[in-house]
């Protein structure tokens, strides 16, 4: 598991319906508290790659690494709230497949359908995870293990893979 483009099942380009992630946020459903947000600034395109360098990470923007405290794992429920645009096509059916495991073992499998979007629209969406709950031996292996716990997220819009993004956790802070 590295970060090189032979591990994603699909090119940057074949997202054709420009759908961009502007915002993202992770919430604790039994207490409201927010535990994760971030937002891409207003106005900002696709990262200029430096010219003298040559060097073009076809990887930027798929891959995001996340670091949360121990009680993390011992949530119930969470609900992660996703902003994204579409471009100038309509897409029927747009579809998430999450994928989590942790030193190579599924710990869940998350299916979500976004449905419908309008070209040309900003959308919202809240998706409800329903964690496992884990048993005490595996949370403190994982915990022990920063980044050994992954997830592959597939986009599909009429059952066609059109994205793949990867995202590792570590669960030691405030440790």
């Amino acid at each position: 598991y590295s970060l090189n483009m032979t591990n994603y099942l699909c090119k940057p380009e074949d997202n054709i319906y420009n759908i961009d992630f502007t915002r993202f946020k992770i919430r604790d459903l039994e207490t409201g508290t927010v535990l994760f947000e971030i937002a891409k600034p207003p106005n900002s395109g696709p990262v200029e790659s430096e010219e003298e360098s040559g060097d073009v990470d076809t990887s930027a923007g798929r891959f995001v690494r996340y670091q949360f405290t121990p009680a993390f794992l011992k949530l119930r429920t969470v609900g992660a709230t996703v902003e994204f645009t579409v471009g100038d096509r309509p897409i029927n059916s747009f579809r998430m497949i999450e994928r989590h495991y942790f030193q190579g073992r599924l710990l869940k499998n998350f299916d979500f359908d976004f449905g419908f979007c309008i070209p040309n629209s900003c959308n919202t969406c809240e998706h409800i995870y329903e964690f496992p709950q884990l048993p005490e031996d595996l949370i403190r292996q994982m915990v022990e293990h920063p980044y050994e716990t992954r997830s592959d997220s597939f986009y599909f819009v009429d059952n066609k893979l059109i994205m793949h993004n990867k995202a590792d956790y570590a669960y030691n802070g405030g440790l």
